[in-house]
């Protein structure tokens, strides 16, 4: 390092100096500025035009004035000390929770579930903007379409991070109408008799698992309806279209107060799903993505 050259830390600091004092005009000002005394900002200045060799400022017993490369030295200063704040205000954002936060989650665990939280999250975070979209279609995190989503069931392989947030049983319901019109299946060979009522995802088998004694099997129905959405199938069950097979709290209310009856439940394996958060991790990570994964496993 040449011998004249101040550490980058030391340089800054006298850019400042020298930007506050010809702003202000005099040493005495710029040291009632920056709480320095005259002295050491005239020190200051002394050694960077002894750095660079030139006179920066010309000196009177009544006002500093710039020198032609003064001028061009503190244009210089001001770019500089306005890039160093700009990027380190974009590192401190990467820290702090803030900015906008794309969120996807299902259409009826995400309006049950994920949508009366938010009310609190935004309290707790007042600089970030949740940006939420309800669907059962699958978005791709990887690629950029959304910062988080909630997944049900097994998780691909994939090199997104996952964090559990809990899991929902399934449950087989249909309203009392369609089973006084229809009948009460017993067993669950009765439903190849009835309308079962499926979701139309690719991935998403024609077959309902059930337990007999103590043998697990998959069973395959059919319908007249396919939805993209639990809310949907409910919805067509509760108006007595036929029986559906979805999540338990989407239902639970109405299995409640009797407008659906859960079936089958003798045969029920266990029938549940975990739920994920899906977020591309690392120490990249947005802290606003951090924050509200957090919230999630903190609230559910």
């Amino acid at each position: 390092m040449n011998a004249k050259m101040l550490p980058p830390t030391d340089r800054a600091r006298a850019l400042e100096i020298f930007t506050v004092v010809a702003t202000e005009g005099s040493f005495s000002a710029a040291g009632r500025k920056l709480d320095m005394s005259p002295s050491a900002i005239s020190r200051t200045v002394d050694r960077i035009e002894e750095r660079l060799g030139v006179r920066l400022l010309l000196r009177s017993t009544r006002a500093l004035s710039l020198t032609a490369e003064g001028s061009a030295y503190l244009g210089a200063a001001r770019r500089i000390l306005t890039d160093l704040d700009d990027a380190e205000q974009a590192i401190a954002n990467q820290g702090a929770p803030r900015g906008r936060l794309r969120v996807s989650a299902a259409l009826s665990h995400g309006r049950l579930c994920i949508v009366p939280l938010l009310g609190r999250f935004a309290e707790r975070y007042p600089n970030i903007v949740v940006d939420i979209s309800l669907s059962d279609a699958i978005v791709d995190v990887a690629a950029g379409q959304a910062d988080i989503a909630i997944r049900f069931g097994p998780l691909a392989d994939s090199p997104l991070t996952a964090r559990k947030l809990g899991e929902s049983r399934r449950v087989i319901a249909a309203s009392p109408d369609y089973l006084a019109r229809h009948g009460m299946p017993r067993t669950p060979e009765d439903l190849h008799d009835h309308n079962c009522l499926n979701f139309n995802f690719r991935r998403a088998e024609p077959v309902w698992p059930f337990r007999k004694d103590g043998e697990d099997y998959a069973l395959s129905v059919k319908g007249s309806i396919e939805a993209n959405n639990g809310e949907t199938l409910g919805q067509l069950a509760i108006d007595g279209v036929g029986i559906s097979r979805v999540g338990a709290f989407s239902v639970a209310e109405e299995i409640a107060d009797g407008r659906l009856v859960a079936l089958l439940e003798d045969y029920n394996p266990g029938d549940v799903e975990e739920i994920h958060a899906v977020f591309v991790g690392g120490s990249n990570m947005p802290a606003r993505v951090r924050v509200f994964v957090d919230f999630l496993v903190e609230e559910l």
